[in-house]
């Protein structure tokens, strides 16, 4: 069986594609997989990493707003990676293509649907974007996350199955305590792991800044990753205010264990955040990054916070109340329980075995 994964752009979108081809190969060893990506994108690194192949494609995301003229030029680049897709699609003649979002999925799949290769779509998000509701008319079945996903997609090809997640995140068996001495915390304090992704959250990052007094009064030790951009700054931040109980660092590689080290969790509301809080059963603050396509962010978030598994606090909103906020919930054990056991409901355990079964089901039909 040979087997296209396209997309990505983010974590959100490279570690579901990852943990699909993973559960496919364990169920078919003999596959073959290619990746199709965006250059100059993550994927181009982190899947040669993983043990897959990649090729890029120029293709890249629309200037806002849509009337620009720039766009014309994404257009064009549009159009060449279509054709790109095309030649790469005859080349390595897949069964089956399946695509989990980002600006590679769109070409990839739409230059399967011309060549006649069935295609699985992965919409992670519980606010689906336009291309991928584009892409879903064509689309064999159509994966997703949330309930109530009908409002974008047509029913009878919807298969609810959530949101594949890290297998390492979820092996992990190291107590909160060896966690915390792992990362040279107190292992007997209260902790709050704050992660704005690789680059950082600016606004996150901010609103925490002017806080770091608070945590130390508080008594309240913090993970704090910063986030390549402006590292030094928040280094200098916490030096600055004397905060010895928060501990800022600019990337962290075993998010398994910061996960575990946590009592709370501070982070944007993108897919793959929400599905990692949900299936570890974490308490967590949400703060949707404000400019995410379609706002899809604010939707992740409701959904937990509508089930009293999160606390959604707006971007706008963050810099009076995030730090409040978390010392609130960190220091109320009855209400972070209440947020785990609710989180883990949400979460769906097995949804790369379920996308991967999907796939093959599709690759054997044609």
């Amino acid at each position: 069986m040979k087997v296209i994964i396209s997309g990505g752009g983010t974590g959100g979108h490279i570690f579901p594609a990852v943990s699909i081809a993973n559960a496919i190969r364990l169920a078919k060893p003999d596959t073959e997989f290619l990746f199709i990506g965006a250059n100059g994108r993550m994927e181009m690194e982190k899947v040669p990493a993983e043990g897959y192949k990649i090729i890029g494609l120029p293709v890249r995301g629309f200037i806002r707003p849509l009337f620009h003229p720039g766009n014309i030029a994404v257009l064009f680049d549009l159009w060449k990676s279509i054709r790109e897709a095309k030649r790469i699609i005859r080349d390595f003649n897949p069964d089956v293509a399946v695509g989990v979002g980002g600006y590679a999925s769109a070409a990839a799949l739409k230059a399967a649907h011309a060549l006649g290769v069935p295609y699985v779509l992965q919409e992670q998000n519980g606010f689906a974007g336009v291309t991928n509701q584009k892409l879903a008319r064509n689309a064999r079945k159509i994966c997703v996350a949330y309930p109530g996903m009908e409002r974008f997609f047509p029913a009878e090809r919807l298969v609810l199955t959530g949101n594949p997640v890290r297998q390492k995140l979820l092996e992990c068996t190291v107590t909160p305590e060896e966690a915390r001495k792992n990362f040279g915390l107190d292992p007997e304090r209260k902790t709050i792991f704050i992660t704005g992704g690789s680059l950082g959250a600016r606004s996150v990052n901010n609103s925490i800044a002017a806080g770091l007094k608070k945590f130390e009064e508080e008594g309240i030790q913090v993970l704090w990753q910063t986030g390549k951009a402006d590292g030094d700054k928040w280094e200098k931040a916490v030096a600055a205010a004397d905060a010895k109980l928060v501990h800022p660092t600019v990337f962290v590689s075993d998010m398994a264990q910061a996960y575990r080290a946590a009592d709370v969790v501070i982070s944007r509301a993108g897919a793959g955040g929400v599905n990692e809080v949900c299936l570890l059963g974490k308490a967590s603050i949400l703060v949707p990054l404000p400019t995410a396509a379609e706002d899809h962010q604010t939707a992740n978030a409701r959904v937990l916070s509508a089930n009293n598994a999160a606390i959604l606090c707006p971007d706008s909103e963050a810099p009076q109340r995030l730090v409040d906020e978390a010392i609130a919930l960190v220091n109320d054990p009855q209400r972070i329980a209440l947020f785990e056991k609710n989180a883990k409901l949400l979460g769906r355990f097995g949804a790369a075995d379920t996308i991967a079964k999907i796939v093959i089901e599709e690759a054997n039909k044609k």
